[in-house]
């Protein structure tokens, strides 16, 4: 990583109020219960890495978050706003504070990146030459302002990626919503994109909620942090790990842990030794 982009430092809020609360939220499909009574907070600043197998709701949890789906029972506060009883109008608004990391990355293949990166300025009817200054600076953070006239089908997957990235951030938002953002990645390009998510939470201090696949990802999260002078992560001393980083996991769409680095891999739960394993 090289230059560091000049953006516009988040609003601040009031210290006490959370970023996401969800408070006994069940979700089923179909007949079949997905998310099962949850209840967790994301505190302002805070990093959440989501983990668990494969089927058990974890981007249906994003979802609820960003209010694109509702839950069958339960409540969602996202900065003190109840997400799950808001009318659509006022969810648009919400969601202008929150960035979110589809997997795969989600660009529309029609579009160059700059128009990629630029939607949801484009749709705020925001003056061209600002609409241009926050593309440019959010391209600048993932180091691909070169791409500008690029169509996605002639970019990497990692570069696709970042892209992405930089589409979430575009808005400067309060909240980070990252759905799998290294998942079908090699594990070079996976590095790199979790060097970003270290920088967004270091330099910016955005709360993150973040799933992942996998343990190396997430292990590199909690055991690194984001050096400004030299514009690269490095790994924190022995043993240390971000105090701001902190694990949830699920299972059959429960919650079975919710706690720090530490008390993970501690645990004597055999479900989360064999997971871990």
């Amino acid at each position: 990583m090289s230059q560091t982009a000049v953006i516009t430092e988040p609003a601040q809020h009031s210290p006490d109020e959370p970023a996401v609360v969800f408070e006994n939220v069940s979700i089923g499909f179909e007949g079949k219960q997905v998310l099962r009574n949850l209840s967790f907070i994301v505190k302002q600043g805070e990093t959440r890495i989501l983990l668990g197998p494969a089927g058990v709701g974890k981007s249906v949890l994003l979802k609820l978050a960003d209010g694109l789906m509702r839950p069958d029972s339960g409540r969602i506060f996202v900065f003190g706003e109840e997400v799950s009883a808001m009318p659509e109008e006022q969810l648009f608004k919400l969601r202008s504070r929150i960035g979110i990391v589809f997997q795969e990355g989600a660009l529309f293949d029609s579009l160059t990146v700059r128009d990629n990166v630029a939607y949801r300025l484009m749709e705020e009817h925001l003056p061209e030459d600002e609409v241009n200054k926050r593309v440019v600076e959010a391209l600048r953070f993932v180091e691909l302002e070169h791409t500008l006239d690029k169509f996605p089908s002639q970019l990497s997957g990692g570069m696709r990626r970042r892209v992405a990235i930089a589409r979430a951030i575009i808005n400067r938002p309060d909240l980070l919503l990252y759905d799998s953002p290294t998942g079908g990645l090699d594990p070079i390009t996976s590095t790199t994109i979790v060097e970003l998510v270290i920088k967004q939470r270091d330099v910016y201090r955005t709360s993150s909620l973040l799933v992942t696949h996998r343990l190396q990802d997430a292990f590199t999260l909690v055991s690194h942090r984001f050096n400004r002078e030299t514009n690269k992560m490095e790994p924190l001393p022995e043993r240390q790990t971000d105090p701001q980083t902190s694990f949830l996991m699920l299972d059959e769409g429960k919650l079975v842990f919710d706690g720090s680095t530490h008390d993970l891999v501690h645990s004597d739960d055999p479900f989360i030794k064999e997971y871990l394993s």
